[in-house]
Order: structure tokens, then C-alpha cells, then sequence
């Protein structure tokens, strides 16, 4: 953004208003971070996280912006309402409930009655997740043998189950009203403030291990030009469309004639922008959750050998899974019929395209191509820092999950501030009496 559009940021009321609102909510949010459940020993829960950096739970950490670390109110951050929504989201795409299915069609009330539900299904994830969670840091080897819960009784369990639930529920109250009164996605904004949170140390800790000549001057430059780069490709990527024309056929009513130009249907390459992310690694905190009641079992130690980011089989299902989930936001946000059906009834055509079926399946074509290509190029990048830190020990703070989400999530934001200020442009031009009656004068 320009210094004339940042201006404008302050010009505008109601839009400075939202931005503030959404800095109070994060500030709030940041704050429940901080407040550990009772009965916790930090100590313990610290030493606990610093052997599990580079595992699943250290990974976990950083989703929750720190917050699972401090074993805090808002342990659990947004992950259960992700889950919640995925499967809400699977069961309306597979036809599985005939109710759910009819809601989707209902509008409006049909899609606020299965938000509710998406609520309700969430307590009940953050009450399982929470529990399993509890009895997972108990019982999971601590360096020096300090116990993480001082008195691991029924109490213990209940208030922390109860807490966490709770603050899980008031984290996702408080991303819907960033998403109604602030800008942005709030659910995305929530992640992306615990991820940059730990930028500022990250980049400490890497001079620090310059200064101590732990890590050569060279290599820093490396690991920074890595991250440069990949920032650079993410947001080509994310910008990237694939522009179909499309021609308009001249009509007569009356004494006007509409149409006959022409235009283009912009298909972006990454649609789901960070969704897809967000909701694989959603998707593979499951496992982890089933581990959590019995993490000493046999079964359970297995599994959780198989989430090691520097495994084979977790870079594959991770991959697969990134690829699923950006067919499967397509494949309902967009609907190829619609627009050929759309097309059609205006006289619109591609070109060298018949109008009805064959532009359906043009479209089909397209899509399904520019997805694969989007798919894999956003699963490559997500597991790029991860395969060089365990193949090369590249001490990279933050994964190609992590960047993909930064810089997906400040594109939204941005394009949707420049969504407001336009807007507004149009209201002060729509506003001065002068250009307006230009605008009806015109013609006469």
C-alpha cells in the first residue's frame, strides 16, 4: 500500500474504527495467552516444549501463538472450531445428512442455522481435545522427572477441562466479531498474530547464534535469502490468476444496444488461498488428539513416530492432504454450471467455446489444471523449510506453513482494506453534488 491509501486509512472513520477494533481483539487475545490454568507447573511445561521443539507439540505451539506451551486458557486457540468446520463442511459435500444438505440450500437462515451448529459441535471437540490434552502433558516423560500437574486429582481435571473449553469457545466468539466488525478473516488474523508473535525472538535468537559463531555469517544470508524468496513466490502465487475471455453478444431493446464487449473470468491459481493450509494442518492435529488419552501405549508412541515433520510418510499425507482440501474449497466455492448457465442467459460465450455443456466443461478443464498446478506449488512450499532443517540442520524458525499463512493472510487483509477505501472513493464521489450532476447531465 501507497502513503496516499495508508492516509487514507486515518481519513476514513468507520474504517480506522474497524482497524481498531481489531487491535483491541487480538490485544485481548493476546493477553488470555498468557494466563496459565492453576495447578500447572511452568518449569516443567517449559523444559517439556523445548524437547519437543522440532515435534508435533512444538508445532502445535506455534499455532496457538505460545499458548499451548503456557498450557494457558487458550491452549487449544482456534484448532477445534477448524476441525468442527471441516467436518460441517464434508458432511454438506458428501450428501452424508439429508438435514444438513437441506439447510445449505435454505440461504441465509439455512447457513446461519449450520454456523450454530458448527458452534455447538465445537464445545463439544474443545471438551474431548482439552481432556486428552491434560492426560497427554501428565503422563508425557519430562526432562529431569518434574511433573507438569502438581496434584493431578478429579478438580484438577474438571476446572482445566472447563477452562480451556471455555476460552476456547471465547476464541472463536472473538475471531466471528473481527469477521463481522473488523477486517479480515478473524479466524485467520488469529493464527497469523501467534505465528508473528515469535518473529521478533526468532530473529534475535538467529544473531545470537551469529554473534556466538554458531552459525556461519554465510549461512544467515542463505537461510534469509531462502525465506525472501519463498515470501516473493507466495505472493506470485497468490496473486496469479488465469484469465478465461469471454465475448458478449450485441442486443437491441428499444432504441439502446447492450453488449458486445469483451471480458475475462479471472480463476485464481491458489482460490483457497490459506484455507487449505490451515484446515491439513487442522486435519492433522487428530491423530494427535486420539494419542493424547494413552500417549504410553505402544500404538500411540507409533503414531506419533509417523508425525515427525521429518518423515517421508508425513511430508506425503501432509502434501495429499493440501491437495484435497484446495479441490475440495473449489469445488465449493465455484460451480461451473452456474457460470455457464450465467454466461449463456447474458449472451456471453468464449470464444471458439459453444455456449451450455461445453463451456461447463471448459471451465471444468481449466480449473481442475490450475488447481493441480496451485496445489502442488503450495504443498512444495510447505514443506521446504521443514525437509532442509531435518536433512541439512538449517535452523529455519518458521515452516513453509508458517510463511504461507503470513503472507497469505496479509494479502487478504490488505486487498480487503483497499475493498474499503475504494468503496468509500465511490461514496464521496457519489456525495459531491458537482460530479453528480455531471453523471445525470450526461447524454442530454
Amino acid at each position: 500500500m501507497d502513503t496516499e491509501r495508508i492516509e487514507g486509512l486515518f481519513k476514513s472513520k468507520d474504517l480506522f474504527k474497524r482497524i481498531l477494533f481489531v487491535l483491541l481483539i487480538i490485544a485481548v487475545y493476546r493477553i488470555g495467552t498468557a494466563i496459565t490454568i492453576p495447578g500447572v507447573n511452568p518449569q516443567a511445561l517449559k523444559a517439556l516444549f523445548e524437547a519437543n521443539k522440532g515435534g508435533i507439540l512444538g508445532f502445535l505451539d506455534i499455532f496457538s501463538g505460545g499458548a499451548l506451551g503456557r498450557l494457558s486458557i487458550f491452549a487449544l486457540g482456534v484448532m477445534p472450531y477448524i476441525n468442527a468446520s471441516i467436518i460441517m463442511s464434508l458432511v454438506q459435500g458428501s450428501h452424508m445428512i439429508p438435514y444438513i444438505e437441506r439447510l445449505a440450500r435454505e440461504g441465509e437462515t439455512g447457513r446461519r442455522k449450520i454456523i450454530q451448529i458448527t458452534r455447538i459441535f465445537t464445545f463439544f471437540l474443545a471438551a474431548v481435545q482439552s481432556f486428552g490434552l491434560v492426560m497427554a502433558l501428565n503422563h508425557l516423560p519430562v526432562p529431569g522427572g518434574m511433573p507438569v500437574v502438581e496434584n493431578p486429582d478429579w478438580v484438577f481435571y474438571f476446572i482445566a477441562v472447563l477452562t480451556i473449553t471455555t476460552g476456547t469457545i471465547l476464541v472463536m466468539w472473538l475471531g466471528e466479531q473481527i469477521t463481522e466488525r473488523g477486517i479480515g478473516n478473524g479466524i485467520s488474523l488469529i493464527i497469523f498474530t501467534g505465528i508473528v508473535e515469535r518473529l521478533p525472538k526468532a530473529i534475535m535468537d538467529m544473531i545470537k547464534l551469529v554473534q556466538l559463531e554458531e552459525i556461519g555469517l554465510i549461512t544467515a544470508l542463505f537461510i534469509l535469502a531462502i525465506v525472501v524468496l519463498i515470501m516473493g513466490f507466495v505472493v506470485w502465487l497468490e496473486t496469479a490468476q488465469r484469465k478465461i475471455p469471454i465475448q458478449y453478444a450485441q442486443r437491441v431493446v428499444g432504441r439502446k444496444v447492450y453488449g458486445g464487449v469483451s471480458t475475462f473470468l479471472p480463476l485464481k491459481v491458489d482460490q483457497s488461498g490459506v484455507i487449505a493450509v490451515i484446515f491439513a494442518v487442522a486435519f492433522l492435529t487428530l491423530p494427535y488428539t486420539i494419542t493424547t488419552f494413552n500417549p504410553n501405549a505402544e500404538w500411540a508412541k507409533k503414531v506419533l513416530s509417523y508425525m515427525d515433520h521429518s518423515s517421508l510418510l508425513y511430508q506425503l499425507v501432509y502434501m495429499s492432504l493440501i491437495i484435497f482440501f484446495c479441490y475440495f474449497y473449489n469445488s465449493v466455492a465455484i460451480n461451473p454450471k452456474d457460470l455457464a448457465e450465467n454466461m449463456k442467459r447474458w449472451g456471453g460465450f468464449i470464444p471458439g467455446i459453444r455456449p451450455g455443456e461445453a463451456t461447463q466443461k471448459y471451465i471444468e478443464y481449466v480449473l481442475n489444471r490450475i488447481t493441480l498446478g496451485g496445489a502442488l506449488a503450495v504443498s512444495f512450499i510447505a514443506i521446504l523449510p521443514d525437509y532442509l532443517k531435518a536433512k541439512f540442520n538449517v535452523p529455519f524458525y518458521f515452516g513453509g506453513t508458517s510463511l504461507l499463512i503470513v503472507v497469505g493472510v496479509a494479502l487478504d487483509t490488505i486487498s480487503q482494506l483497499e475493498a474499503h477505501l475504494l468503496m468509500r472513493n465511490y461514496e464521496g464521489l457519489y456525495k459531491n453534488k458537482k460530479i453528480q450532476g455531471r453523471w445525470f447531465n450526461v447524454g442530454k
